[in-house]
């Protein structure tokens, strides 16, 4: 059994969903285990990952739409308002969706499915540098 682990820095520059599927496909393929786990972590508790559609860009935009009415910014409900009307729906966001996703990987490529991509969800207006940690492990 082996183990590889890796680092994707991502800066994002606002609210939506960041495409890291060809940096991830491509450390992948460089890591030299055929068959294994794959784990993508991300550090942060105002982002988080996802595996969604990747052919049709409106999906992205209605995720976001989506989210903007299920937990909207500035809302009289939350207390926590430190860093701004979008800091708290920021950690709601992160809460509802992933901080961590498991991908099979099969003859050296990560599993996933025809139109499936990873990304990055930014839920913050402003620009960040986000931290996404990549662990394999197999054969």
């Amino acid at each position: 059994m082996q183990q590889r682990h890796h680092q994707i820095i991502q800066s994002t520059n606002g609210r939506r969903l960041y495409d890291i599927t060809p940096a991830v496909v491509r450390w992948v393929g460089e890591a030299g285990i055929r068959e294994g786990l794959l784990t993508l972590y991300i550090q942060h508790t105002s982002a988080s990952i996802m595996v969604n559609e990747n052919y049709d860009s409106d999906v992205l935009v209605d995720m976001e739409s989506f989210f903007a009415r299920l937990v909207p910014d500035g809302d009289p409900l939350f207390i926590h308002t430190a860093e701004g009307p979008d800091d708290m729906p920021a950690h709601v966001r992160s809460a509802l969706t992933q901080t961590s996703i498991s991908i099979p990987v099969l003859d050296g490529k990560a599993a996933l499915g025809t139109w499936q991509g990873i990304f990055l969800y930014e839920h913050r207006r402003m620009q960040h540098t986000r931290k996404v940690l990549l662990h394999l492990i197999g054969e």
